[in-house]
């Protein structure tokens, strides 16, 4: 089969995973030997218009900024203006750490400083999408270096022992590029990464994104569960750790180059020696669907893809989200945008990736193998002669039961085994682990449901919840 129409039944899940999870569009784009093979979007940029989004439209891709600002620092080391081992406090008056173990630059490109997330981009996007207001002071460069200074009590562990995604970390590493280019971060990254990439509509601020004539509009739920248009957030603070807009073909470039030794075109932008260590794992993370995952300079790692390793790197900016993901020693990769904070991209640029290696997704990868098990078992159920009646809901995947007596109460229904095969899990009361067994009749599809002195029969699917 072509990859043409393994990608068209591919296609297949997407809408269904744009309901379930309220994502008004999609876009993706999948790179080969150096060029893109396949792209399209799905659904609407701005709802209220029915306006399409386009491989062209610009999304916020949140973290992926990550990889282009610790490209920037592998740059400048190249050039001799530092060293990734020299302390943060060389170029920053950052007054925390341990004496004996400073924080060093490869710490904060890799979160293993030591230092618990500080929450620097949750005040930003709450304040500037309007979702909250914290009161942190974040207003300036004196602000968040404060803020930072103040967290000497925060620190967990010495540098390089224990993983915390740090967002301040990245905008520090901004503030690192400012003053030894003698440049903004923004300009600095256009004219020594975006420019030679050609990604000229990619973006960092406010007065550009209005200018554009195709851009996404932000979405996110409300603490009432009602779906709602909202700002994307813009800040100086914001652009190293994840500020980049662009688009699914303009990031097509920024693959092709990480596959080709760091070369597009005839450009060489990173070195080939200093790309292996951009890539190189630094600390294990928590692990996934494919076991041990690892974080490098700006990417992530997943160590046994059905025996490929993905170098990959995800982002959301809470109204927006993205995923970069390549296999390079196949020179494939997947680039996944959405103007929702959570799009999905792990799992969608993962069964791209899946295909390309000649796998059926559906049957091989286990997110989906897990979600197709336990939709099977999403509906009301009820005992004898319908004495009893409780419902089994899906988030995620996760599984929750509500008994129609008490219809506030709902209770997690946890597996216990990863085995798909396994039917048998269990609801938590204290130290106790209540058992839940679920049974399939292979001859008639019924499903049954114990729990304590009840058997409960599966009657239909969920009813919708009342407005």
């Amino acid at each position: 089969m072509s990859e043409i129409n393994v990608f068209e039944q591919i296609e297949g899940l997407i809408p269904i995973l744009m309901q379930e999870s309220k994502i008004p569009s999609i876009v993706i784009g999948v790179v080969k030997d150096g060029k893109m093979i396949y792209s399209k979007a799905f659904g609407g940029k701005l709802l209220k218009e029915n306006a399409p989004a386009t491989v062209d439209t610009l999304y916020g891709i949140g973290s992926c900024t990550k990889s282009f600002t610790t490209l920037a620092i592998l740059q400048l080391a190249d050039e001799g203006k530092l060293d990734i081992n020299d302390p943060v406090s060389k170029y920053l008056p950052l007054k925390i750490g341990m004496k004996d173990n400073p924080i060093k630059i490869k710490h904060i490109m890799s979160h293993s400083s030591g230092i618990p997330s500080l929450g620097m981009a949750t005040v930003l996007i709450k304040r500037i999408s309007g979702f909250e207001e914290t009161f942190v002071p974040m207003s300036n460069i004196d602000d968040f270096m404060m803020h930072v200074n103040n967290a000497q009590n925060e620190i967990a562990d010495i540098p390089g022992k224990r993983y915390f995604y740090n967002n301040s970390a990245f905008a520090m590493l901004g503030l690192i590029i400012e003053k030894l280019s003698g440049e903004p971060y923004v300009d600095y990254i256009k004219k020594n990464i975006l420019a030679p990439l050609e990604m000229t509509r990619s973006i960092f601020t406010r007065a550009e994104f209005e200018k554009d004539g195709d851009t996404m509009t932000a979405y996110f739920t409300d603490k009432d569960k009602k779906f709602k248009e909202t700002i994307h957030p813009f800040d100086n603070l914001i652009y190293a750790a994840g500020g980049l807009i662009s688009s699914v073909n303009e990031l097509s470039n920024y693959l092709i180059m990480c596959m080709n030794d760091g070369k597009f075109k005839d450009k060489q932008i990173i070195k080939a020696a200093a790309q292996k260590q951009w890539w190189k794992p630094q600390i294990e993370t928590l692990p996934g669907f494919f076991g041990k995952q690892q974080y490098a300079l700006g990417w992530s790692t997943i160590e046994d893809f059905f025996g490929e390793t993905i170098v990959q790197h995800g982002g959301s900016t809470g109204v927006s989200s993205a995923m970069l993901a390549m296999i390079p020693e196949k020179k494939i990769g997947v680039i996944v945008l959405g103007n929702v904070g959570n799009t999905q991209g792990d799992l969608l640029t993962q069964v791209f990736l899946a295909a390309l290696l000649g796998k059926n997704p559906q049957t091989d990868h286990p997110a989906l193998q897990l979600d197709n098990k336990l939709g099977k078992f999403v509906g009301e159920y009820q005992t004898y002669k319908g004495l009893t009646k409780i419902s089994v809901s899906k988030q995620g995947l996760a599984l929750f039961g509500k008994f129609e007596d008490y219809p506030e109460t709902i209770f997690p229904i946890i597996p216990l085994s990863d085995a798909i095969d396994d039917y048998n899990f269990y609801f938590p009361m204290g130290t106790i682990k209540l058992p839940i067994v679920f049974e399939e009749n292979t001859k008639t599809g019924q499903i049954d449901l114990y729990y304590e002195r009840n058997r409960f029969h599966k009657i239909g699917p969920l009813k919708k919840a009342k407005k």
